[in-house]
C-alpha cells in the first residue's frame, strides 16, 4: 500500500516499539469477586514495555467512555503514548475472564475492531502486533497492510494469541496467520496457538513450518514446561521459573515484553544460541513474576534485573 494513504504521527518519531492492536477492560470473575482491568494482548505488552523504560507508542481503538479513560489512564501511567487515530466513537471493548481454581482463564469478548490508517511518520525499531487485531475486520486488513508496508524497514514481531470463539473456520484464521509471516522476523505463540492452528503437527514442526514461511525466530511457550526458541540454525530450550500462581492472566504478553526487550537490547551476536538462551530467560522470569500475582501486572526493569526467590509472590 502507498505510504501516502496513511498519516503520519510526528510525535512517534523517537518511539523505540509501536505496538498495534485491541485495548479493552479485562472483566475478572474469581471467587475473590469481580474487578475490571485494563488488557487485551497488545496494550499489555506496550504497558509492560513502558514499565521496562521502553520509548513505545500504541496504536488501537478505544471509545470515549469510563472504559476507555481507564485505559488511557493506564498507559499513561507506564509512559505509553496513545497514538492519533486510537480514540473513536464505539464502545470501548471488554473481555470477562472466568477464574478457575488453578487460576487459568476463560474469556468471553465483546469487541468491535476498526483502525484508521494512521502510521508512525518514522518507524520505529521494533513494530510489534497480535491477537485479536491480526484476525478481526475491518482492522485486520487495515494492519496486514501496516506490516506489509514497514516489514523491511523495520524488525516486526507477532503473537497471535488465539481466540476461537472470536475467530472464523480454522483453515480461514490459518490462512490469515500464514499470510501475515512473510512480514514478520519474530514469532511468538503458545503451545494451545500452535496445536490449534497446526493439529497434526509437532511443536517442533510448527516451528520449522513458521520459519519456512518467512520469520527468523519462533518463540513457542509451554508453560510450565518452559519455552523453545528455534531459529533455521540452532534451537534452545529454556526451562520455565517454579512460581505460586495467583492466575495465568498476561503471563503470555509479559514473555512477550520481555523478549522485545531482550531484541532491543542484543548486540553483534544476533540471534546466535547464546543470545536465544538470554532471551528465553528474561521472558521466562518475567512470566514467572506476573503469574504471581493477580491480573495483568508486568515486572518493571527493577524487577527484571533482581533476584527473584522461587515460590515467593512478587510486588505489585
Amino acid at each position: 500500500m502507498p505510504a501516502d494513504q496513511y498519516t503520519g504521527d510526528a510525535a512517534a518519531e523517537h518511539l523505540d516499539v509501536v505496538v498495534v492492536g485491541e485495548a479493552l477492560v479485562d472483566i475478572v470473575v474469581s471467587p475473590r469477586g469481580t474487578e475490571e482491568h485494563p488488557g487485551g494482548s497488545p496494550a499489555n505488552v506496550a504497558y509492560g514495555l513502558g514499565r521496562l523504560g521502553v520509548g513505545t507508542g500504541l496504536m488501537t481503538s478505544i471509545g470515549t467512555d469510563h472504559h476507555g479513560a481507564a485505559i488511557e489512564q493506564h498507559l499513561h501511567s507506564a509512559g505509553v503514548r496513545l497514538l492519533p487515530g486510537s480514540r473513536g466513537t464505539a464502545a470501548t471493548a471488554t473481555a470477562t475472564a472466568v477464574l478457575a481454581s488453578d487460576g487459568s482463564a476463560r474469556y468471553d469478548f465483546d469487541i468491535r475492531w476498526d483502525l484508521p490508517r494512521t502510521a508512525p511518520a518514522a518507524l520505529p525499531k521494533i513494530l510489534h502486533t497480535g491477537s485479536i487485531a491480526t484476525f478481526l475486520e475491518p482492522g485486520a486488513s487495515v494492519v496486514r497492510e501496516l506490516l506489509e508496508q514497514s516489514h523491511r524497514r523495520c524488525t516486526v514481531t507477532y503473537d497471535p494469541n488465539v481466540r476461537p470463539s472470536l475467530l472464523g473456520s480454522h483453515s480461514e484464521a490459518a490462512s490469515i496467520f500464514e499470510d501475515l509471516l512473510p512480514f514478520t522476523e519474530v514469532v511468538k505463540l503458545s503451545d494451545e496457538d500452535a496445536r490449534w492452528l497446526y493439529p497434526r503437527l509437532s511443536l517442533d514442526e510448527v516451528s520449522r513450518r513458521i520459519l519456512g514461511l518467512g520469520p527468523a525466530l519462533v518463540a513457542v511457550t509451554r508453560g510450565a514446561d518452559g519455552s523453545l526458541l528455534t531459529t533455521r540454525d540452532a534451537q534452545v530450550a529454556v526451562p520455565s521459573l517454579k512460581s505460586v500462581v495467583a492466575d495465568t492472566i498476561g503471563a503470555g504478553d509479559s514473555y512477550m515484553t520481555a523478549l522485545i526487550y531482550g531484541l532491543l537490547m542484543r548486540g553483534a551476536d544476533g540471534l546466535a544460541p547464546s543470545v536465544l538462551e538470554a532471551l528465553g530467560r528474561m521472558a521466562a522470569k518475567a512470566a514467572a513474576i506476573t503469574v504471581r500475582r493477580p491480573g495483568a501486572h508486568p515486572p518493571t526493569l527493577e524487577e527484571l534485573r533482581a533476584d527473584v526467590p522461587e515460590h515467593e509472590p512478587a510486588s505489585r
